[in-house]
């Protein structure tokens, strides 16, 4: 059994939105998982393979990006860019949920082809983690003719994700609805588009068509990238209890009223963060820590729930072993702190005042997979390894 010590921690932010902080300063890894959290007691009679000295940083689960538009690899023609995804890794993301290869070149339309691409997606995501990154591939594209039958047969190759709505064919709440029944059926998450057009052949979505379909996800609720009006943001907020996604290629006045009015209404656990990317915005490594900083810093949300948002609540809205800090949970760990030159003294005293912390380590299923991130401001502490 492979143990690995993360010691000297100066805060862990839990994930969970109900206790963003947990009290220890000692994490102890077995086999990949999480096996205990508190004092330097835990280590009493362990001889760990790795001990990890954080220096005082901050430890976090690894971020989830809750909206990608992958094809396949790490590759996107969409901006004709590859490594993109190794590059959130850098930013924090350990684990990405795709929202339907709608950039696949030649996307097939029909119900034989659009069933093929998903399981493809499936299929070659599972197989391959770009930089360690774990991708849950394969989000059917909803498109006419699609039968109950096809959504048994996609759930036993191991499809479970229903792209967002309104990429595909089937673009009105009357052909949705019947296949977002069968896709609940059968196990699937579902999420839909909301707001303006994003590509050729997307269609705009209202709250009504959103509250007649009833997905589990309503996605980039701030506008991917053209929002909604304000009217129908609050309707969606207040007269339902769907997930609530906002992304950083989208509205950030909309994003600032998410959160403010979740917040009101004591429904941050609604919350959940994308990047909603690659996309004509472009590609943004950093874009879920964007996304927290403008939180804490603009909506007034403590950075900890903020950390939440991107973490713990999108696992519970996924059913993922990931995103919380607690034992048995998937060690998708990130270590950050107060990048050089901050006024706040750790990684959530940077993010309350709108920097991008200092990214010094990322661990997915406990093991090192990146250190001194190539994409954020250099740490003021320092990490220390011993094998």
């Amino acid at each position: 059994m492979s143990k690995v010590v993360i010691k000297n921690i100066g805060t862990i932010v839990s994930g969970n939105i109900n206790q963003p902080l947990l009290e220890g300063d000692t994490i102890l890894i077995k086999d990949g998982l999480i096996a205990a959290v508190g004092g330097e007691d835990i280590l009493q009679g362990i001889s760990p393979e790795v001990t990890i000295d954080a220096g005082g940083m901050t430890v976090t689960p690894g971020l989830i990006d809750s909206h990608v538009h992958p094809v396949l690899g790490d590759y996107t023609p969409r901006q004709k860019t590859a490594d993109y995804i190794s590059g959130s890794l850098h930013g924090g993301v350990t684990t990405m949920i795709s929202a339907g290869e709608c950039h696949t070149p030649g996307r097939p339309k029909d119900p034989a082809g659009t069933k093929a691409l998903a399981v493809l997606a499936h299929k070659s995501f599972a197989n391959a983690r770009p930089g360690g990154v774990k991708v849950h591939g394969g989000a059917l594209i909803l498109e006419p003719g699609l039968t109950e039958a096809d959504f048994a047969e996609l759930a036993a190759a191991g499809v479970w994700l229903v792209g967002e709505i309104g990429l595909g064919g089937v673009k009105t709440a009357e052909q949705a609805a019947p296949m977002v029944e069968w896709a609940h059926k059968y196990g699937f998450k579902v999420a839909m588009h909301t707001g303006g057009t994003s590509i050729p052949g997307s269609s705009t979505v209202t709250a009504a068509q959103v509250m007649a379909t009833k997905p589990d996800v309503v996605s980039h609720l701030n506008g991917g990238p053209t929002a909604i009006p304000e009217e129908e943001v609050i309707k969606i907020i207040d007269e339902t209890d769907f997930a609530v996604e906002m992304v950083q290629c989208g509205n950030f006045r909309i994003a600032d009223l998410i959160a403010k009015r979740l917040k009101e209404r004591n429904e941050l656990h609604r919350l959940i963060m994308g990047n909603d990317s690659p996309s004509g915005t472009g590609i943004i490594p950093l874009g879920i820590l964007r996304n927290i900083a403008f939180l804490a810093s603009v909506s007034g949300i403590p950075a900890a729930e903020a950390v939440a948002a991107a973490t713990g609540n999108t696992a519970r809205v996924y059913g993922l072993n990931t995103g919380i800090i607690a034992p048995g949970k998937e060690a998708d760990l990130v270590l950050m702190d107060a990048p050089m030159g901050s006024v706040g003294r750790d990684a959530l005293g940077a993010l309350a005042a709108g920097d991008l912390p200092g990214v010094a380590m990322v661990m997915v299923d406990g093991e090192i997979k990146a250190e001194k991130s190539r994409n954020t401001p250099p740490a003021t502490r320092k990490v220390s390894i011993k094998k």
